[in-house]
Order: structure tokens, then sequence, then C-alpha cells
């Protein structure tokens, strides 16, 4: 089952299960969150709760992606209750990064950080069911004012020195009354992140997070698939600039989703009943490392089809929020 969210004409929200080019409406829901909320009173599954309720009119999915009528799959009223952060290097990457791993392997050293953390997460990344295995670089990237729907255009702020594409997968959860997350399901992300800063040094690393993501249109219910390969695209002037595979789930990583998700979850400020979390699970395809540079009106679309339609987003300046000294006295 895939689900969206989505605005009707007069702007009232729908939530939407995806068949085909149509989108039939959930029957009395307006919010995702809403949805998993019930059913985890109902002690129900989400694919349970849609069923119970019942489906009713279809909707042109295209015109709705068209008019950009379609909202991130999860978010909450009030989106300081929605975190979004992630985990990186956590997959196996190409070829080289291997190479230069187990080459440099038996002198930890003279390893990078870098290399260290990721040498770490091949070793003990994935533990046995129900144990913690060792815990992954984590990154806050922002709350959910950060998030751009599907089609949207990512804003690139003048202090920026990169705005590139990150293609990920995303898990997303609700935290019940019992203080415990549940996942959803996931879908497909762009992370977006400013790969030229994060390059000057690694501990600009947080700074490079802090930055616009998208994630959607759609909510894959259930488990991510073993082995997962989607297609990540820059288009300028109506053609693709850049275009290149890149590989997801728990196959091609070097942590269990299970760990990823249990050295997030395992801090008490993450299990607030009611937040949302977007969580993004990294990637190892960047058009940055290819030496693209990315510029105001390139769009992205990263496409991945278990995940049904793709994931398109702009590119556009912004203005200064804040300026130097800006900050008042009282």
């Amino acid at each position: 089952m895939r689900l969206i969210q989505f605005e009707l004409n007069n702007g009232q929200r729908r939530i939407g299960v995806v068949d085909g080019d149509q989108v039939r409406e959930v029957q009395g829901a307006q919010s995702v969150r809403e949805l998993a909320l019930a059913a985890i009173d109902a002690g129900t599954s989400l694919a349970h709760q849609v069923q119970g309720v019942g489906l009713g009119d279809g909707h042109d999915y295209s015109r709705l992606l068209e008019e950009m009528r379609v909202l991130p799959p999860l978010d909450h009223p009030d989106p300081a209750h929605l975190l979004v952060t992630g985990t990186g290097l956590t997959h196996l990457g190409s070829a080289s990064a291997r190479d230069k791993m187990h080459q440099q392997a038996g002198d930890e050293a003279a390893m990078t950080d870098t290399m260290r953390i990721f040498k770490w997460g091949v070793e003990g990344g994935k533990p046995a069911a129900g144990q913690a295995g060792v815990q992954p670089e984590w990154f806050y990237k922002g709350d959910g004012s950060i998030v751009v729907r599907p089609g949207a255009a990512f804003s690139l702020p003048p202090f920026a020195e990169d705005g590139g594409e990150e293609p990920e997968m995303s898990g997303l959860y609700v935290i019940g009354p019992d203080r415990k997350p549940y996942r959803l399901g996931f879908a497909v992300g762009n992370e977006y992140s400013d790969h030229v800063m994060e390059r000057r040094n690694y501990l600009y690393l947080a700074h490079s997070k802090l930055r616009a993501c998208s994630f959607g249109p759609e909510l894959r219910v259930g488990d991510l698939p073993q082995n997962l390969a989607g297609t990540s695209r820059i288009w300028r002037d109506g053609q693709v600039l850049w275009e290149k595979e890149f590989l997801s789930g728990e196959a091609n990583m070097c942590h269990s989703l299970e760990n990823l998700e249990y050295h997030h979850f395992k801090y008490a400020q993450f299990l607030r009943p009611g937040d949302v979390h977007v969580h993004f699970f990294g990637t190892a395809t960047l058009s940055f490392a290819d030496g693209i540079r990315t510029q105001p009106g390139d769009r992205f679309e990263v496409t991945q089809p278990e995940f049904g339609r793709p994931l398109v987003n702009g590119l556009a300046h912004s203005e200064a929020v804040f300026e130097p000294g800006g900050i008042g006295k009282l």
C-alpha cells in the first residue's frame, strides 16, 4: 500500500491510496499522522486502519502533482513537533571507497575519521536481532519547517556554498502515547546538503545539513525491500545534466535499519508522544562527487520504482533571513 497526502481545490486536506493513475480518498481522515495514531490506539497496522475506514472519491494523480497539491506523506500540525534527522556513512558505497578502506584497514592510526567510522560500521553495524551495534554518524537537519513539498523548489540561501542532492530512503515514524516509536513505512527522499562546506572540514557537517529537504510523494507502508536500485537525475534547461544509479536497502548497507533506529530513538527527548520523525538513512551517490555544481533553475529527480512516482524538486535563490549584527537587545 502506498499513501499520499494532498489538497483539494478548496485547500482542504485529504489522504489518498495510490491506485495506478488514480488516488482514492481515505474516508474521514485528513492526515496520515491521525490515521497512524488511530491504528496505534486500535492495536492494528496502518494498512488495516486504512482498509477499515474505507475508500471514497478518486482523483487524477498526475493532475495533483502538476498542480503541486501533493503534500509530504507525513507531517504534523505544529512543524516544531516534526524532527528531521539522518545518519551517514551507512552504505557500502563505491568500489573505490571500499578499496580505500581495505588498503588502510591494517593501520587505523593512518585512517581519516570518516574512514574509521565507516570501518566500524562494516564491522559492527549489523548486530544480532535485539542487540545494539556500533553507533553511526548522526546529524540533525531541522524541524517540519524545512520540509519542501514534492514539486516545490529547495531554497539556496545566500551563505550557501553549494546546494546538492542526496537521494536516500527515509523512515517515517510517529511516537505513540506509550512513548514508543512506530514505523509507518518508508519514502524516497532528497536530503539536499551543502557539500562544498562539508568538504572544507568534517566539523562543518552540522552546518552543511541545516538546509531544506523533501520526501515522498508516496509513503510505502510496511517493510523496506532488502535491495533497492533507483536513479538520481539533475535536469538543466530541459536536458539531463547528470544521471546515476543509487543503491539502498540493507543488502547495500553496512548498518541494519534496526541498529540505526535504536541509536536514534535511544534518546528520551525523541520519545515525546504524538511527535513525528523523518529519518534519512544515507546514500553513496552524489553528483558533487562527479564534479557537478548545481545552480538555480536546476531540477532534481529521484526515482525509485518500488515507491511510485518520482520525487522532483527545483532549486531557487532565497533571501537572507538574518544579517550580521542583527541581534536585538533588551
